[in-house]
């Protein structure tokens, strides 16, 4: 079954997420109705100390209540020992207190749980989402969805949803005992719920459509800010501080507009249900007085009708507040609705291994990011022998880092657009983290986590140790600089390794991927935040130590290409050259023309701006 209908409703959603703390809501909702029912015994025990003890009326209790009642005495016996009576008030608060007490520690307990499983389920979806995916998902967007979301959701879930269970239980339980007092009177008070209900489905639409509005821009006020803080020295670098800060002042005053707006829809709201749940109050006072002037209900019942109507106010009025809390919480539930049926990386049904000592061969590749975007690759073809090094070269967008992004399968390449073997196997036929732990891949920016250099290094072999991370850092010329830092290899890196320089990160990266020793190796354009005697240096080293592994190098040095066993120039999507050093030197074409420019005469910055264009 595909990911997509994995969760059909929201629903479905909900209940997966409940999976192993349903039942501590469970022992909630029983509590939170034993607390109700015992709140609920006060206002009786009241209308017969008023009515019966303290005065000469008969008793309107169930027969059982009155057995017990006869068994110590009667009625005569409590009205000279009332403190039996302020006894039994007294336990049932207790009890009542105890099942409150109760009723917090498993709905706690449930939340957490419940918060804990929904973000574990979040980040392992995340986890398996596709490179594009992540690529049309702001970050700030995403964590916002993973946090003050989950935070909505839990709320509405473990505190809203079993409130709603003990409320509809007061509000029947509440409108029984009134109609054994009075059905008409239960009628005058009745009357108020659909007014308020009436004013709760109104603003639900309202308040629900506002708030995804809201959710939404907190997202984008979200990404401004994650983005500043992660490239802070790029912002101070270009002098962009007031730039940035007018950019998120101005998202922000749109984010604070909407919440205003929402304020305000909120406040009519909450100001219709005072109004309503006051003028209640003013009718039942008047016609309880009424009543109780013309002998239709005792002062004991008028007291207790008024305690079950006032505990029929608050379950109606949070009745409402429940209702627009689901407006928000289905926004939020569909915000996460949306992570999780998104479609997953996902291997084929019938897998097979392939040989990652054969040759990797791209038969008629073409490519593109979009549907409605141009084809970024056009029908490529060569094949990159077993141990050998294999460069490219190429201008920005001429689609060299696809390839490699095909390759590892970080973007999938259509049935209908060529092929990619490694060996004799389709590596659409390969399971996903077979082939990623059998390719070794650096970028060009390399992302390094808050952690030593020496974690960085051995994130992906965390059996490694010290004399391997040295020897692959040493590959990677990376040591000379790790010994200048106080801490060696404990030195903490920043974040994404801000403590490093940048050819400091790549090489940093170079020794994350030779650690591993991967039967295939790309090293796409790494090379470029280091000099050129450190290039030199590096490239005689990988050739020392990368064994028998199939290399290929992205870059736009020719130094860094040129001792390759083979080179591909890439224009406009298409292999425009292809062959050794020697042999494309001897051609007229565009490795000639690099050539020219960095070896004998020298790029000067304004010539690779205009190379890179």
């Amino acid at each position: 079954m595909q990911n997509k209908e994995r969760f059909p409703t929201n629903l479905s959603l909900i209940m997966y997420f409940l999976q192993g703390c349903k039942k501590y809501f469970v022992f909630s909702a029983m509590f939170t109705l034993l607390m109700s029912a015992l709140e609920l015994i006060s206002p009786r025990i009241i209308a017969y100390t008023v009515d019966s003890v303290l005065g000469d009326k008969p008793a309107q209790l169930p027969a059982f209540v009155m057995r017990m009642i006869d068994s110590i005495g009667g009625t005569e016996f409590l009205r000279g020992h009332l403190w039996y009576i302020s006894l039994a008030v007294a336990l049932f608060a207790l009890l009542a207190a105890l099942s409150r007490f109760l009723f917090r520690v498993f709905t706690s307990i449930g939340a957490e749980k419940l918060v804990r499983r929904m973000r574990d389920t979040l980040f392992e979806q995340i986890m398996h989402l596709p490179f594009s995916w992540h690529n049309a998902n702001h970050t700030g967007d995403i964590i916002q969805r993973c946090t003050s979301d989950v935070e909505q959701i839990k709320m509405f879930l473990s505190e809203q949803l079993v409130m709603l269970v003990r409320m509809l239980v007061l509000i029947f339980m509440a409108l029984y005992f009134m109609t054994t007092i009075h059905a008409g009177f239960m009628l005058v008070s009745a009357a108020f719920i659909p007014l308020v209900m009436g004013y709760s489905f109104m603003f639900h639409h309202k308040i629900g459509s506002q708030f995804a509005k809201v959710d939404a821009e907190e997202g984008r006020l979200s990404s401004i800010a994650q983005e500043n803080l992660t490239g802070v020295r790029v912002v101070r670098a270009f002098g962009r501080e007031v730039y940035e800060r007018e950019r998120f002042e101005k998202q922000n005053k749109e984010y604070t507009g909407l919440w205003i707006h929402l304020m305000k829809l909120l406040g009519g709201f909450w100001t219709s249900m005072d109004f309503s749940s006051s003028l209640q109050m003013m009718v039942i006072a008047l016609v309880g007085s009424y009543l109780c002037v013309r002998h239709q209900i005792t002062a004991g019942n008028y007291i207790a009708f008024y305690s079950y109507n006032m505990m029929l106010i608050w379950p109606v009025r949070m009745l409402g507040r429940v209702i627009a809390n689901l407006s928000k919480a289905g926004i939020s539930i569909g915000r996460l609705h949306y992570i999780m049926n998104s479609e997953r990386e996902h291997d084929r049904p019938e897998t097979v291994s392939a040989d990652y000592t054969g040759d990797i061969v791209f038969d008629h590749v073409s490519f593109s990011y979009g549907k409605q975007l141009p084809e970024i690759l056009q029908d490529v073809s060569f094949t990159v022998k077993s141990g050998t090094t294999l460069g490219i070269l190429g201008g920005t967008g001429s689609g060299k880092s696809t390839l490699m992004y095909l390759l590892d399968r970080l973007y999938e390449l259509p049935e209908e657009n060529g092929t990619i073997r490694i060996g004799t196997t389709d590596i659409r036929d390969v399971p996903l983290h077979e082939l990623r732990s059998n390719i070794g891949m650096v970028l060009q920016e390399p992302f390094l986590f808050s952690r030593s250099i020496m974690e960085n290094i051995r994130i992906a072999v965390r059996s490694a140790d010290i004399q391997d991370v040295r020897r692959a850092a040493q590959t990677a010329y990376l040591d000379t600089a790790v010994e200048h830092f106080k801490e060696g290899y404990e030195t903490y890196v920043g974040e994404r390794g801000v403590t490093l320089s940048g050819g400091q990160k790549q090489r940093a990266a170079i020794a994350q991927t030779l650690i591993r020793k991967p039967p295939i190796m790309i090293f796409d354009d790494s090379l470029s935040a280091v000099d050129a005697e450190t290039d030199a240096n590096i490239r005689r080293a990988l050739r020392d130590n990368t064994g028998e592994s199939t290399v290929i190098l992205i870059a736009h040095r020719i130094t860094t290409l040129m001792n390759a066993d083979q080179i591909i120039v890439m224009d406009k999507g298409r292999i425009s050259q292809m062959g050794t050093h020697d042999e494309l030197i001897a051609q007229d074409g565009i490795y000639r023309k690099i050539y020219d420019l960095q070896i004998n005469a020298g790029m000067t910055p304004e010539e690779e701006v205009a190379y890179e264009a």
